[in-house]
């Protein structure tokens, strides 16, 4: 097997690419990551594209999406006090190297592999064999280039045992998710709730009724000029409210249109506000929001109520809103491991990181139960 590292995803066919990534999860996706290159969203956040490629002769047989980066920034998974506590010590904790996809705090699969692959004397590789392979290349491309660490970010549970047994420290956070349980109606899931959550949210969505307030959901593909400029000025609203940067282009956008859901809020014939969510094969994505004027309880609608609804309507199994939020609980959306895994070069500093995360992990199950004990859903 040979190991090839390139700057640019577009080097690599997209069609064999893809073979390795399947069709499930919209965000591996060659076209997503190639529009990220394009279309100025990542070196001047520091993300340097830096993929790692398995073949077997002239055939891809394994691939992972990596960057190079020079700050901590767009990831999520937050390592922030390790970089201090290498600087405190006067060591470099950049460059490292992050396995995910920039600016997406959503898991999906990472370690991208041809099934029932035969090399050329007919022996079959297994899976686990080429993933294997594509860990241990990163982790010799950190040592031979001095990196600090490599990260592998949000990854499925598959990819994550693999990484556990090459030896990497394993980390995991909760986001909140939504479940479908073979809903027919919007009702049909209201009716699982305990009966003040239930209340709840008929009283909100009552609210932004009253406001006479219209949902529009457009997809990617059909929206017209003058919907993509008000769609991307309320991408862009949110981070000039918090004082931060918006990383993604307007084309980058339009060059995942088919893979985009726009959501519309409008009052008195005007938008007041908007979200974009993307759509996997079985799974909805809440990604951006923001809003121009002030009404009660829209938020809620738009980003909660409006994607349970469309994942009813289109029977999708799991609505993914978005990082953090323990308000989103009593919305139906229950606490879910997020997985990471991290191979730290120093070995001091390993021995650190790892007694860190032994003691965040203990934490954070206690966390977790507490967020159950939340639940609105009946007890059964």
């Amino acid at each position: 097997m040979k190991v090839v590292f390139t700057d640019k995803i577009a080097s690599v066919s997209a069609e064999h690419w893809n073979k390795l990534a399947g069709d499930s999860n919209p965000f591996i996706q060659h076209d997503f990551l190639n529009a990220l290159e394009q279309h100025d969203c990542l070196q001047r956040w520091g993300w340097q594209p830096q993929h790692c490629l398995l073949f077997d002769d002239k055939t891809l047989i394994g691939a992972c999406p990596a960057y190079l980066k020079i700050n901590s920034y767009g990831e999520f998974v937050f390592d922030w006090a390790w970089a201090d506590a290498y600087q405190r010590n006067g060591l470099d904790y950049y460059p490292k190297l992050v396995t995910t996809i920039p600016f997406t705090p959503a898991q999906g699969p990472r370690l991208l592999s041809k099934h029932n692959h035969k090399d050329s004397n007919g022996v079959v590789v297994a899976t686990s064999t080429i993933k294997k392979g594509l860990i241990n290349a990163l982790i010799a491309y950190g040592e031979e280039n001095n990196l600090s660490s490599a990260h592998f970010l949000f990854c499925e549970k598959d990819d994550i045992k693999i990484l556990e047994e090459s030896g990497l420290m394993l980390r995991f956070d909760y986001q909140f998710h939504w479940q479908n349980n073979n809903y027919k109606t919007f009702n049909d899931f209201l009716l699982q709730l305990n009966s003040k959550r239930r209340k709840n949210i008929k009283r909100e969505r009552r609210k932004v009724a009253e406001e006479n307030i219209n949902i529009q959901i457009i997809n990617g593909e059909a929206l017209n000029d003058e919907q993509w400029d008000l769609l991307y000025a309320y991408y862009r609203v949110t981070f000039i409210k918090k004082s931060g940067a918006a990383t993604l282009t307007l084309d980058f956008f339009k060059a995942v249109a088919d893979k985009l859901l726009a959501v519309f809020a409008r009052h008195q014939n005007k938008t007041v506000a908007a979200a974009i969510f993307f759509v996997g094969k079985d799974k909805l994505y809440g990604r951006h929001w923001g809003c121009s004027e002030h009404y009660n309880n829209l938020h809620f609608e738009v980003c909660y109520y409006t994607g349970i609804d469309y994942c009813i309507n289109k029977q999708l199994q799991i609505f993914e809103p978005g990082a953090q939020g323990e308000h989103k609980i009593w919305r139906g959306f229950l606490p879910t491991k997020t997985l990471s895994a991290h191979w730290i070069a120093n070995t001091e500093f390993k021995i650190a990181i790892n007694n860190f995360l032994q003691h965040e992990s203990a934490a954070l199950q206690e966390y977790g139960k507490l967020l159950l004990e939340s639940s609105p859903f009946k007890k059964t």
